[in-house]
């Protein structure tokens, strides 16, 4: 199949989803169904809400939107900081981004994430990536359009500026991620290197050529298997080759130049979960070839090497959020 470059209307279900909704909201009374909105959001960069936030006056907000870079419509958790609604202030935001067989509720759902970043001032965003999307714009799809950079980077990243009081700087953005989402988070932090101030991988692989490419082809394998309905991230049989360099962080290593970057991956995956050898191995060995390189050009970095396998350590990030509001411009 032609792989999807150029954008496509909008899907005949989207639209009559976004009718129907219309209709309701119409039937039902509109806008007063909604008391006393906090802040307004709107459409705008590609994106049409389909889906409102769940919660007008809370920490967490959810949307969904039709977009023509994905085929189904994605969503994203907003994680306000204690007291958005009354402070006034503009905060920093952390780009958090879920692994692999993952969504966007991952770490609100099972990693305790309004817990971890309470009395923090950054708004936390945690967006849909596809269960096996890589953060990538594929080569191929079957099923449609499934460009989560696009969708991330040219969509999501200045709606969130145009709808919350955030600093659209390079001081006022990070971005982490967990396994699949840390090698996102390094992605994206060298290809857009004016976005991210601070860059964090937890358990993220590091290098995509190493190992035979084992992890390029791993992305190929899972996003045919479970993303792209036999499409593939990279291209197949042959890689897209300038593709795999634009997205391999250890191709990227000058653009990490003046930047924090904070590293975790686990030295003892349990050893009778072949899956969690294989994930954190690969890990562990991609994380430190790319920590040498990093060294080796004189850049600053912090590298974590942990007891345990393939998990997202509370503890660490933490300590990552930590370091992440030392570098970042501070709210007010």
């Amino acid at each position: 199949m032609t792989p999807h470059t150029q954008p496509t209307p909008l899907s005949r279900r989207r639209l009559l989803t976004g009718a129907a909704a219309a209709a309701a909201v119409g039937a039902f009374g509109g806008p007063a169904l909604i008391p006393n909105p906090a802040h307004a959001v709107g459409d705008g960069f590609g994106l049409r809400i389909v889906s409102p936030p769940n919660n007008h006056t809370g920490r967490l907000q959810y949307f969904r939107f039709a977009t023509n870079e994905i085929e189904w419509d994605p969503a994203v958790n907003v994680l306000l900081p204690d007291g958005y609604h009354t402070s006034g202030k503009r905060y920093p935001v952390l780009y958090l981004l879920h692994g692999g067989q993952q969504d966007f509720r991952h770490f609100h759902m099972h990693e305790n994430i309004m817990n971890l970043t309470a009395g923090r001032e950054i708004i936390v965003v945690m967006p849909d990536g596809g269960a096996a999307g890589w953060y990538c714009n594929p080569v191929s799809t079957f099923v449609g359009p499934r460009n989560w950079e696009n969708f991330h980077m040219n969509q999501l990243v200045p709606w969130i500026e145009a709808n919350f009081r955030t600093f659209a700087e390079y001081d006022g953005r990070a971005v982490a991620g967990f396994s699949m989402g840390g090698f996102g988070a390094l992605k994206y932090a060298a290809k857009y290197f004016g976005h991210f101030c601070s860059v964090s991988s937890h358990s993220g692989p590091a290098s995509l050529r190493r190992d035979g490419h084992l992890v390029a082809h791993w992305a190929n394998l899972s996003s045919a298997a479970v993303e792209l309905g036999g499409g593939t991230i990279y291209g197949a049989p042959f890689f897209d080759q300038a593709r795999v360099t634009a997205d391999n962080p250890m191709e990227r290593i000058p653009s990490y130049h003046h930047k924090r970057v904070f590293l975790v991956a686990g030295t003892s995956p349990e050893p009778v979960n072949w899956w969690d050898v294989i994930n954190e191995t690969q890990v562990l060995a991609g994380q430190r070839e790319f920590r040498a390189a990093l060294s080796q050009a004189g850049i600053p970095h912090e590298g974590r090497e942990e007891p345990g396998g393939h998990i997202f350590r509370h503890e660490l990030f933490r300590d990552d959020l930590n370091g992440m509001l030392g570098r970042l411009r501070r709210a007010g």
